[in-house]
């Protein structure tokens, strides 16, 4: 089947839907947690072809050591 002729059947489906009142309808925060799905998929993916360090290792690795660091200078300033 060719793409215009899936995206017509498509469309046609997503307005009964709505019209139905069955139709799924995205709340900010499912959004907000699918696209951060979405993006670390795609970056996973990247990293896999180029064979260089997973996204979620140095985005943690990052996030302890500036954590350390605010928490040094809180200890700091209580003192």
């Amino acid at each position: 089947m060719d793409r215009a002729k899936q995206r017509e059947i498509a469309s046609k489906g997503g307005k009964a839907a709505h019209q139905k009142g069955t139709a799924h309808e995205w709340t900010s925060e499912e959004a907000r947690e699918a696209g951060r799905k979405g993006g670390m998929a795609s970056h996973r993916r990247r990293s896999e072809l180029t064979g260089s360090q997973s996204s979620g290792e140095t985005a943690q690795n990052l996030g302890s050591s500036e954590t350390m660091s605010r928490d040094e200078s809180s200890d700091e300033q209580i003192r």
